[in-house]
């Protein structure tokens, strides 16, 4: 194959993914999103399928490529897009740096909603931050006192993958800095990154729960998930 500008690049994959919309997928994709976004129409399989093919033909991206190849996508109204954008930076991320997380940062405050936020927060800031933890000062610790509860919610769940790496005091400092929100986003992500860690550190998480004042029903029911079922399972 020969070499392909990023321009060519950007113009197969929209007119690639334009030519592949379901207008009988559209409303109710919208719908399942409360019509924040356009859709095309294109469920996640045949997404992915698309996009697999796409590298196949053209390529996977250069790295200098990702900053204007995601700012490019995210032009674009389609919801589909948005994600494809995603994808590119899923290429790169095990090369990825300090030095992304200004995109990151960028991304998760733009054109937000939990379908992007849920995964560039775990997948890519938090994929950078378990090789280069110096970044949390600047980003997770800056974003947890933010008045942007998607901020806030990243902040939450960067560590949400790490398991036995997880910096426990960290996570349950966040938790206590925004446990009195009323947002259902941030409350969810509290009980959400509790049920995650509580696969690794069951006790530590039950005491945290057990103890702490004021921690919304939500977060706690959330939080409480696995526990119980393993504890149900126990007497099964």
């Amino acid at each position: 194959m020969s070499a392909i500008t990023l321009e060519r690049y950007q113009k197969e994959l929209v007119d690639l993914f334009r030519s592949n919309g379901d207008a009988s997928n559209r409303k109710p994709m919208e719908n399942y999103m409360r019509n924040h976004f356009s859709f095309l129409g294109i469920k996640s399989p045949k997404r992915k399928m698309i996009l697999k093919e796409f590298f196949r033909d053209y390529g996977k991206p250069e790295l200098e490529w990702i900053s204007p190849l995601v700012a490019f996508l995210y032009e674009q109204p389609e919801r589909e897009f948005h994600y494809s954008a995603l994808a590119m930076i899923d290429v790169h991320i095990k090369k990825s740096g300090v030095e992304w997380l200004p995109l990151l940062e960028e991304l998760i405050v733009k054109k937000s909603w939990w379908d992007t936020v849920d995964h560039i927060a775990p997948h890519h800031v938090g994929a950078v931050l378990l090789r280069e933890k110096t970044g949390i000062i600047d980003y997770p610790d800056r974003w947890i006192e933010s008045d942007n509860f998607w901020l806030q919610r990243s902040a939450l769940l960067f560590q949400l993958k790490y398991k036995e790496k997880t910096d426990e005091e960290k996570l349950f400092s966040y938790i206590e800095a925004t446990k009195g929100s009323k947002e259902f986003f941030i409350q969810k992500a509290i009980g959400w990154a509790l049920r995650e860690y509580s696969k690794t550190a069951p006790e530590e998480v039950l005491r945290f729960i057990n103890s702490t004042e004021d921690l919304a029903p939500l977060s706690r029911r959330e939080g409480l998930k696995h526990l119980e079922r393993k504890k149900l399972n126990s007497y099964s």
